[in-house]
């Protein structure tokens, strides 16, 4: 049965317990993700405390890291998501990526709009991706792709 937590606070220790696993263990997070056949991002955000993993995944995760077994079943509820608490955020990058949608976010709904219709892109329905590249003018690039599902409003 698959449960809910409503306490956003309920997997901060978790999250706390599973970085410092990683850490110790020296583990990256693909090497995490590897173990159980779903994508790096879906399972470090998983970690991070946004998204429930399946049993198998959690248990995957569980070994590898080392938790005890109420660990590997609150990995598998359901959390209350967002993690930056209300405001702007400080992180730098974190912060950088909400600047971004400070300058673009008129721009992608208007494209998006123009594109698709009245509607919005599924969080829900959706695919992450980061890669490095070389920067032709020197240094690294990063490409983060956002994959998600058009769903059209639908008059009632």
């Amino acid at each position: 049965m698959i449960h809910a937590q409503f306490d956003p606070t309920a997997r901060q220790q978790l999250t706390i317990a599973a970085v410092e696993a990683k850490t110790r263990k020296d583990l990256s997070w693909q090497q995490i993700a590897d173990t159980t056949g779903l994508s790096v991002a879906f399972v470090t955000a998983a970690l991070l405390g946004q998204h429930p993993l399946p049993k198998d995944a959690a248990h995957a995760v569980g070994e590898v890291l080392g938790l005890d077994e109420d660990a590997v079943l609150l990995l598998q509820t359901v959390p209350m998501r967002g993690s930056i608490d209300g405001g702007i955020p400080t992180d730098p990058t974190i912060y950088r990526f909400y600047e971004m949608l400070q300058v673009y976010g008129t721009t992608l709904k208007a494209l998006v709009h123009e594109q698709f219709g009245d509607g919005i892109i599924s969080a829900i329905n959706f695919k992450l991706d980061v890669q490095k590249v070389a920067d032709p003018d020197g240094g690294e690039r990063a490409v983060i792709t956002l994959d998600g599902k058009y769903l059209p409003t639908k008059p009632f």
